[in-house]
């Protein structure tokens, strides 16, 4: 967290890689399922909250813009990817033992 700005999060990885994936924010946004302000306000704050940008853009125009991470963006991916799953195998057995309760 940098001041109030979130600087990362699920929501936020999940851009990450749709961007890397499509090589547009627009794109991105549409397989996110969000609007194309939300993304691009969810980039602006990660790139202003890291010491150095995690996602590049060019503007459109007759050839078109695009946007792709920087290395660093492709690293925070893989190291927060990491925190998720050795949260996920730090809590398993609690996990197992609270869906003996579920109804599901």
């Amino acid at each position: 967290m940098s001041d109030d700005l979130i600087a990362l999060g699920p929501g936020k990885v999940d851009l990450l890689e749709s961007i890397d994936q499509e090589g547009s924010i627009s794109q991105a946004a549409r397989q996110s399922h969000l609007s194309y302000r939300r993304a691009w306000d969810m980039v602006d704050t990660m790139n202003r909250c890291f010491k150095k940008p995690l996602v590049i853009s060019a503007t459109g125009g007759k050839g078109g813009g695009g946007a792709e991470l920087t290395p660093l963006g492709k690293k925070v991916i893989a190291i927060y990817r990491d925190m998720e799953s050795k949260a996920s195998n730090a809590t398993q057995e609690e996990w197992n033992s609270l869906k003996k309760h579920l109804t599901l």
